[in-house]
């Protein structure tokens, strides 16, 4: 089946009625952008995607990449995908002019990358992580630096990676044993292993400049510290030349369930004299440093898991429409021995489509409402707008990344249980979806890391008073919302008010039992880390039920506009009934401090 990357539409609706991107494209920096420009900007992102990133998504799976122990190949419309997407200036799209930049501003981006995460999650990995390590370059690194790498990276010829974790170490980065060494003439040498590398190693680039994290001493105080190294998997001569290869070796490609098109890479670092490396900014704060790219890639991963969500809502509609089986359950239509019904028309197909519906426009409304905050933090007119928008993000992110990753994967498993058995088939795209969103609870951070974080740092960050922010601006639409005379609006308002109430007190209760028993406090992390993300996505809900009930009074609509703003009502309202009510059961577990978990012993299990 031909299916639809996202919907335009939908993206519309959120660029311009939900967000006000409108608003942004008069500021200083973007006032040579027109609501024109923009969407011709998406139309190239989305026709780039359909034609060079989709063409091979389910041949990347089929056939992954293999390593014969010099090269790892990728199938070869990976590197045109690259090289299209590259020729699309994509890759500094949101840089200067003077820069050969597009000078884009950031929710636009976004809403372009989901075309590309839409299509091909495992290709447009490698895209991702050559823009974030381009980012962080740009953000730390000298001058001379910058001109050694940065505008390879920003053209596509190097690509880069985020290598963190190590066999021993996953999350624990404090832990991680590879080393870095002075050389003596201002370079370092790092000798250890790093693990699921993505994009590590692969055919598409003539270079990969790897951003490592590798202990090292200061030297004025003795004391051991993190830092951020620069290490190119061949070195760069002064012309811009390639020169002598670093003594970084692929060790070997992991083979994962999903995904697959991405490599996953074991990397040694030093088997030799040490792998040539710089320190970018600081040293021994590398992980301060390291975390732009990895909160860039978080708000990446809930935009990867909500697009394959997407898909898979649009795929199974789709199938729901045009395939045939029993007859409708209507006592007034039921013909026993008339023609099949699509089936669409069953009741539990429904509901199984509205869910998905539910999960990933709502997520779609978080990754968008994440870059509206990523833009405002960058270019609001005022330096205390820019501060609380900054610290708005810090503190959504780990929701950001979790809850569409958890949900969104819940909306591939139904997309398979709509198909049926021939959702379990590789005849249809629903069951590869579902392998290749599997990841992203796991990328990045799991969901019970994100969910310390959350509970243990973000809400309680400046003694409360970011949460508080967030809870003003929800209760700022709250207070709309119960001036709307559309019923649907009034009803997802009240129901929604009383989560909020419910969500600060239970925030309230939480905190001062983290500073006094914290593991305590934090055992059913991952239950407030949901409650809070179930808020969040009602209040997505909100917003778009007030942008839809706005449109629907303004006067003659065509009908397919009525569907698309009826279908976001119905869809507020699913939510409101049907998902949001689950929090008073957390609410429960919360306060109560249910400690089944916690006070189980190993030796009872």
């Amino acid at each position: 089946m031909q299916v639809p990357l996202l919907n335009e539409r939908d993206i519309e609706f959120l660029l311009f009625q939900v967000f006000d991107t409108a608003e942004v494209l008069t500021r200083e920096r973007y006032r040579e952008h027109t609501r024109e420009t923009i969407n011709m900007t998406l139309q190239t992102a989305r026709n780039v995607a359909e034609k060079y990133f989709f063409n091979h998504y389910a041949k990347g799976d089929a056939q992954e990449p293999v390593f014969d122990g010099k090269t790892v190949t990728t199938v070869a419309e990976t590197r045109q995908a690259w090289s299209a997407f590259a020729d699309a200036g994509f890759f500094a799209a949101t840089c200067d002019f003077e820069e050969g930049g597009m000078q884009l501003p950031y929710i636009v981006m976004r809403a372009a990358n989901a075309y590309f995460y839409a299509a091909n999650p495992g290709t447009a990995g490698y895209c991702l992580l050559c823009i974030a390590a381009a980012d962080l370059l740009e953000t730390f690194g000298s001058d001379a630096q910058k001109a050694a790498y940065l505008a390879h990276m920003r053209c596509g010829r190097f690509t880069g990676t985020m290598a963190l974790t190590e066999p021993a170490q996953g999350s624990s980065l404090q832990d991680i044993t590879t080393r870095a060494k002075p050389a003596g003439d201002g370079s370092y040498r790092l000798f250890g292993q790093k693990m699921y590398i993505s994009g590590g190693d692969h055919d598409l680039t003539e270079n990969i400049i790897h951003m490592v994290l590798a202990k090292t001493v200061c030297p004025e105080t003795g004391r051991e510290g993190i830092s951020l190294f620069i290490c190119p998997k061949v070195l760069v001569n002064a012309d811009g030349s390639l020169g002598e290869r670093n003594d970084v070796a692929l060790a070997g490609l992991l083979h994962k369930m999903g995904f697959r098109n991405a490599t996953s890479t074991v990397l040694n670092f030093g088997e030799k004299d040490g792998a040539v490396a710089y320190l970018l900014g600081d040293l021994n704060r590398g992980l301060a440093h390291m975390f732009q790219m990895m909160n860039d890639a978080r708000i990446a991963v809930g935009l990867f898991a909500t697009a394959l969500g997407y898909q898979g809502y649009n795929y199974s509609l789709l199938y729901a429409k045009q395939r045939k089986q029993g007859r409708t359950a209507r006592p007034a239509k039921a013909q026993p021995r008339g023609a099949q019904v699509e089936i669409i028309e069953h009741a539990d197909v429904r509901r199984m489509l509205l869910a998905q519906k539910a999960y990933a426009e709502a997520s779609l409304a978080m990754t968008f409402y994440a870059s509206v905050l990523f833009e405002d933090s960058r270019s609001a007119r005022t330096a205390a707008d820019r501060e609380a928008a900054e610290s708005l993000l810090d503190l959504v992110t780990p929701v950001i990344k979790s809850w569409p990753s958890k949900y969104c994967l819940a909306a591939n498993d139904l997309a398979i249980q709509v198909l049926g058995g021939a959702g379990y088939t590789r005849d249809h795209l629903v069951e590869q979806y579902y392998r290749d969103n599997r990841l992203n609870p796991i990328h990045e951070g799991t969901e019970g890391i994100q969910a310390i974080d959350l509970l243990g740092r973000k809400v309680g960050a400046e003694g409360g008073a970011v949460f508080n922010r967030l809870m003003v601006a929800i209760r700022a639409d709250l207070e709309v919302g119960a001036q709307d005379a559309d019923p649907v609006v009034g009803e997802v308002t009240a129901t929604l008010q009383d989560a909020v109430a419910a969500l600060t007190r239970v925030t309230e209760a939480l905190l001062p039992e983290i500073a006094r028993d914290r593991t305590a406090a934090l055992a059913n992390a991952a239950v407030y880390l949901d409650f809070f993300g179930r808020v969040f996505a009602a209040w997505m809900w909100l917003k778009q039920a007030l942008a839809a009930a706005d449109s629907l009074r303004s006067g003659a609509l065509a009908t397919e506009e009525e569907h698309f703003y009826r279908g976001k009502l119905q869809a507020a309202r699913f939510f409101a009934r049907w998902e949001l009510p689950k929090y008073q059961h957390e609410t429960q577990i919360l306060l109560q401090q249910y400690d089944e978990a916690l006070s189980m012993p190993a030796e009872w299990f």
